[in-house]
């Protein structure tokens, strides 16, 4: 018991960085980055603050200890592949949310509030540039872990209509044909264009899935 009661505001700390972790978790899955929702990527969010909490807590005002834990840093290799700039900056925040809790929870509530701040002001950029000139400002990648159906059309000539959609993500062409790829997060949305298209002469063959 008085070791809970001498450090409860440990206890604290670490239960905001877990419910701050929570959050930015929903947070991402709130602006389409499904990647997270993995037990692997919510576990790695949720862990890295506290354990960065605890190692700059141990060794903070201790030089040796500093130094061993540089050089322990320095014989661990993390191999696993990062799948985007937005992922690595993701665990980089976490990290740092461990860093901040440990020097004062001031400086971890100014992160978690920009952090928001920041997401709200790309969503406001996003409904603006929708409403003003009809097309996303962001484009999808299919290797951010985005759930995304696809509509895949092989034409024997121009299509206009898929030439000046907003869901054209990539367009090929020989001398022969014409390859259109279009990716939406509504697979309504694709299947309305799909049977739009099919009735084009030009086009050779269809394949939309989700």
């Amino acid at each position: 018991m008085t070791i809970l009661t001498a450090n409860i505001d440990k206890i604290i700390t670490i239960i905001i960085m877990l419910c701050g972790s929570i959050y930015l978790r929903l947070l991402l899955q709130a602006v389409g980055q499904n990647w997270v929702k993995t037990i692997a990527h919510t576990a790695t969010l949720t862990l890295l603050p506290i354990l960065t909490y605890v190692i700059t807590s141990v060794i903070s005002g201790n030089i040796a200890l500093s130094l061993g834990m540089v050089g322990a840093l320095s014989i661990v290799r993390f191999r696993n592949p990062v799948r985007s700039p937005l992922e690595l900056s993701v665990y980089f925040g976490a990290i740092t949310m461990g860093i901040t809790a440990a020097v004062s929870l001031k400086w971890l509530i100014l992160l978690l509030g920009s952090v928001t701040l920041v997401v709200l002001v790309l969503l406001l950029v996003q409904i603006v540039s929708r409403g003003l000139f009809g097309k996303s400002f962001f484009i999808s990648s299919f290797s951010e872990g985005n759930n995304m159906s696809t509509l895949v059309i092989t034409s024997g000539g121009k299509i206009q209509a898929l030439d000046g959609s907003p869901y054209l993500m990539a367009k090929m062409s020989n001398s022969s044909e014409i390859t259109y790829t279009l990716a939406h997060a509504d697979f309504k949305t694709l299947k309305n264009v799909e049977q739009v298209i099919e009735a084009d002469s030009n086009v050779k063959n269809v394949q939309l899935s989700r």
